[in-house]
């Protein structure tokens, strides 16, 4: 209940989604600047945003274009629309990753079983579908993604080792805070009001055995 998120883990967990992730997945309800949060500099953001491409215009012929991102910028999918996603995915559309981790209860620790749980070859007697991968954790075990980690797929700038656990772990941390990154802020709201009605009570209490405190029983 008093807990923080880890920002050098969330840190790593953009690098993951930065690389391995926005193949597929969008992130439509976080903007760059709201990188600041995890650490992140303010050139280290700019410098974020400009690798990405968003659309802009119309210019003077009336045409919208592609310019790259600004920090004020919403994370861009990696499709422009739907059915495009689909086509790129065999007719399956991947979810947009902003509240992934609010899906469910236990979401987070699901998404990290999700990645760290496939299986190659499927258990015998299973039958697989074609174009479809085992996982255990995914319901009816078959998942049209194919297993998006390995160890040593990103190499973090800060020197940890790139583990399939390590990474998942660290992409889960991160869009545990993509999710609600005003939790820090909304907890400690909550134990300063919690604070302030303990001392209350006690005012209170104080303040009730003075005023009956000369009432003959």
């Amino acid at each position: 209940m008093f807990g923080t998120f880890d920002r050098a883990s969330a840190q790593r967990g953009w690098q993951v989604y930065e690389e391995v992730c926005h193949a597929c997945h969008g992130l439509r309800f976080v903007a760059f600047r709201n990188l600041h949060a995890l650490g992140f500099s303010t050139e280290q953001v700019e410098a974020i945003a400009s690798r990405f491409e968003v659309q802009a215009g119309p210019n003077d012929e009336g045409e919208m274009f592609m310019t790259p991102a600004k920090a004020a910028s919403h994370i861009p999918s990696p499709f422009a629309n739907d059915q495009a996603a689909r086509v790129a995915n065999n007719g399956a559309l991947p979810p947009d990753l902003s509240l992934i981790t609010q899906a469910r209860v236990g979401a987070a620790d699901y998404v990290y079983a999700i990645l760290t749980h496939y299986r190659d070859p499927a258990p015998e007697g299973f039958n697989l579908n074609s174009g479809m991968f085992y996982n255990e954790y995914f319901p009816g075990h078959q998942i049209g993604m194919p297993p998006p980690l390995s160890d040593d797929r990103v190499t973090y700038l800060d020197g940890t080792k790139a583990t399939v656990s390590q990474m998942a772990h660290d992409v889960t941390t991160f869009l545990t805070w993509a999710a609600e990154p005003n939790m820090e802020q909304r907890k400690q709201l909550g134990i300063t009001v919690l604070l302030f009605l303990i001392v209350l009570t006690g005012f209170l209490y104080a303040l009730k055995r003075q005023i009956w405190s000369d009432v003959e029983h």
